[in-house]
């Protein structure tokens, strides 16, 4: 079935005649079976719905807003904004208008001009009709946020049909033609790609491509993904955002309520839509502030100390080895023996890469003694002693009590101490 096809039975729409076919009978027995697949989920879509009774409820009754014009148009505009004392989760408005940009930038390895402000940027999310890609997929809603005067400020666009997109996308080009910097989670493989799609097919000026552009997915997964089932937004509110939503919608149920508000014009067929993309906008804020504040403080005491481990070694890829090595050295005296363990290797891999081999060699001694049988260790302790010590004794000896008494090596682990060690073994014949 055809997009057109699917949207006119969605919208209602009669069906425009067409000249016989004598293939027609064999299409209608298709579709027929389509409707019948379909049909399961459809009622799963519709779940929670709202039913019509009758009468249908104005969108503006249930979601605070108002018709507003462009010149391609009309849409809805619903406009809200958080105070300075109001709470997202664990954290204040006023604190996550404080977040550093800079250091979000660094974990995305964004470019960013000097004296970028929080209140520079523009938070956005999308809802759309799905996930299929291409010209099939609307963006029916669009939140944005932003910080104003320690507020924070969420606007939201909402083509009440497939007729105010242009007007819907002219407005969100006007908005962000004035800010600074972009913030999404997962824009940069979908939203953006989307929206650049929308504003080409619709003749409308695209500001959003050029932005310089922070998308936190890739950084939430690196640095959460450790201690998360996933590194989904939901996810990430509830464990370490500390947000709690009540009643929200599903993901999967938005496009269907959508298309439900196509058919009846009930505004509470979409009200739950709003709340949930208006709580994803602010979270995106909150989750932009813990991240930076990782980067920036490095707070052992109040921050998760496999969190800032990761952010360590996000920190050092991105070519900061001075505040790489602050980080690990402080968390070397972690409570957490995994934490602390972890540390101790990446620090005195750092330690190697400056050539402060006392430093590094020191560390690797501290591991081995704790374990003998500890690979990484007694392979970088094995290297000093044959390459720089110039001691190819001790080197021999910890790599053939490594493959005497571990049991818990890899093939490759085994097959190149055993390498090593017939190394080791000639050098030390030459001797």
């Amino acid at each position: 079935m055809s997009l057109k096809d699917r949207l006119t039975r969605l919208t209602g729409e009669a069906p425009k005649p067409s000249p016989i076919d004598p293939r027609q009978d064999r299409i209608a027995e298709l579709r027929r079976k389509l409707d019948r697949a379909m049909k399961p989920r459809e009622h799963n879509a519709s779940a929670g719905i709202p039913a019509s009774r009758g009468s249908v409820t104005p969108l503006e009754h249930v979601v605070a807003g108002e018709e507003t014009r462009t010149s391609h148009g009309a849409f809805f505009l619903s406009r809200a904004a958080m105070k300075a004392d109001d709470v997202h989760g664990h954290v204040r408005i006023c604190d996550a208008a404080r977040a550093g940009v800079e250091a979000a930038a660094n974990l995305t390895g964004t470019r960013m001009e000097r004296n970028v402000s929080i209140e520079g940027g523009l938070f956005l999310d999308t809802e759309t009709t799905g996930l299929m890609g291409g010209t099939g997929t609307f963006p029916f809603l669009i939140g944005l946020g932003w910080f104003e005067a320690g507020s924070f400020v969420t606007c939201q666009l909402f083509a009440r049909d497939f007729s105010e997109e242009g007007a819907m996308l002219e407005y969100l080009s006007e908005l962000a033609s004035d800010r600074q910097f972009l913030v999404t989670f997962n824009g940069r493989a979908y939203d953006l790609n989307l929206l650049a799609a929308r504003f080409i097919l619709n003749r409308c000026r695209d500001s959003l491509s050029a932005m310089p552009h922070i998308d936190l997915l890739h950084p939430s997964r690196r640095i959460l993904a450790h201690r998360l089932e996933n590194a989904r937004l939901s996810t990430i509110e509830t464990h370490v955002l500390g947000v709690e939503r009540d009643g929200d919608v599903p993901g999967f149920e938005i496009p269907g309520r959508y298309f439900d508000w196509l058919r009846h014009r009930d505004g509470r067929a979409v009200q739950d839509v709003f709340t949930h993309n208006r709580l994803d906008v602010v979270s995106l804020a909150s989750l932009l502030k813990y991240l930076a504040d990782l980067v920036e403080d490095g707070e052992m005491v109040h921050s998760h100390h496999g969190d800032l481990l990761k952010v360590a070694g996000v920190v050092l890829e991105r070519g900061d080895w001075n505040k790489a090595r602050s980080m690990l050295e402080a968390l070397t005296l972690s409570p957490h023996p995994d934490v602390a363990a972890s540390a101790r290797e990446a620090l005195s891999l750092v330690y190697k890469k400056a050539r402060q081999w006392a430093k590094a060699a020191a560390i690797w001694q501290e591991l081995v003694a704790s374990n003998p049988h500890d690979f990484f260790a007694v392979v970088e302790l094995a290297k000093f002693y044959e390459h720089h010590a110039r001691e190819h004794g001790k080197a021999l000896q910890l790599v053939t009590r490594l493959l005497d008494g571990a049991t818990g090596l890899s093939c490759d682990e085994r097959a190149s101490a055993e390498h090593r060690l017939r190394r080791l073994l000639q050098k030390a014949s030459l001797e």
